[in-house]
């Protein structure tokens, strides 16, 4: 009989400029709006996203100065250890684990460039041992923190008793361009912002959730849909495809088609926990699934407190559900490039 794999603690960190809605969106006008003629009907994102405050790695002034890549990535670099070892720091407390003790690290981070990668960067200030595996995830975008979750289950199931962390550290802020005088940049600057959230797994007992299955869903001919373009200035955002359309016509085939491995329906699951990727998306995700209207309730109270975080977004949506009790069989949802769909399914633990 296999060793369920149990989540022991979820954490979360974000950058310390808490910027409003209302500010970004006067600092997008100031900066685009006499330069791009379509700035004024695309504006209305700011106000529909469903985004009150956003947390930002800089400042909103730092933003509108000309800068290249090289500034940027350090700027990354920075920023994301801080929060690294912010995340990771909470998780392990959580777990009542020390950085000494934990096995294999999992890092998911696609906003920026770090060899060695990030928790490489950070061991010495979180005390790893030598002896500590390192798992890098780089391009998985959105859908990143519930498959880097995927990965790390599928490492501890095959090693009972191992601890694994994974850390989910995005910061999209710093891919902000005033060049780029294009729709998809103005989504991207009115949706997007900066943190991290880390969770502790070990197959064994105790915990606070019981990781179930997992799997992913890759749609053919669908590479356009999300990405990043890599310029002098900096990355840049693709989104080449409406995504909420596209989330509401094809996600529920998509997540039934992963369940069906593991002998499970979409009936079976008693609650979606989803990665809230703007106001529409969370609609689109409702109709598909067939719910009422209202009911990702912590989806949207994450995206308005926090924005679209790339990675590490639906992480903080898990951290919010279970902070309100784990009922059921919950799956965790998220979309990114490739274009693939990724869950993990959770059960309360015994």
């Amino acid at each position: 009989m296999s060793i369920p794999v149990k989540l022991l603690s979820v954490a979360t960190a974000v950058p310390p400029y808490k910027t409003s809605q209302r500010d970004a969106a006067m600092a997008a006008h100031q900066h685009f709006s006499a330069r791009f003629a379509d700035f004024e009907r695309l504006a209305a994102v700011f106000e529909t996203s469903g985004i009150l405050t956003r947390h930002l790695v800089r400042p909103l002034d730092w933003y509108v100065q000309p800068m290249g890549w090289a500034e940027r990535n350090s700027v990354y670099l920075q920023g994301a250890c801080d929060l690294f070892v912010a995340a990771a720091s909470k998780a392990l407390d959580g777990a009542g684990i020390k950085a000494a003790d934990v096995d294999t690290i999992v890092t998911v981070s696609s906003t920026g460039l770090a060899t060695p990668s990030i928790e490489a960067q950070v061991g010495a200030r979180m005390g790893f041992k030598t002896g500590v595996e390192r798992v890098p995830v780089f391009g998985l975008g959105c859908a990143g923190g519930v498959s880097g979750l995927s990965i790390a289950s599928r490492l501890a199931k095959a090693r009972p008793g191992s601890t694994v962390l994974l850390v989910a550290v995005e910061l999209c802020s710093i891919a902000f361009r005033l060049d780029k005088l294009t729709k998809e940049n103005i989504v991207a600057t009115a949706l997007f912002s900066d943190g991290a959230a880390a969770v502790v797994v070990r197959a064994g007992e105790g915990g606070e959730a019981a990781i179930e299955m997992s799997g992913q869903y890759t749609w053919p001919d669908t590479i356009d849909i999300m990405g990043w373009s890599v310029d002098d200035p900096g990355l840049g955002v693709i989104f080449d495809r409406a995504i909420p359309p596209f989330a509401e016509a094809n996600i529920a085939p998509a997540l039934q088609a992963i369940l069906a491995t593991a002998n499970l329906s979409l009936t079976d699951i008693d609650r979606f926990v989803c990665h809230p990727g703007g106001a529409k998306v969370i609609t689109a995700l409702e109709r598909a699934l067939t719910l009422n209207q209202g009911t990702l309730e912590h989806e949207r109270a994450v995206l308005a407190d926090f924005g679209n975080m790339s990675a590490p977004t639906a992480l903080f949506v898990l951290e919010r559900t279970l902070k309100t009790g784990l009922e059921g069989r919950n799956l965790l949802t998220a979309m990114g490039p490739g274009f693939t769909a990724s869950c993990v399914s959770l059960q309360r633990a015994a």
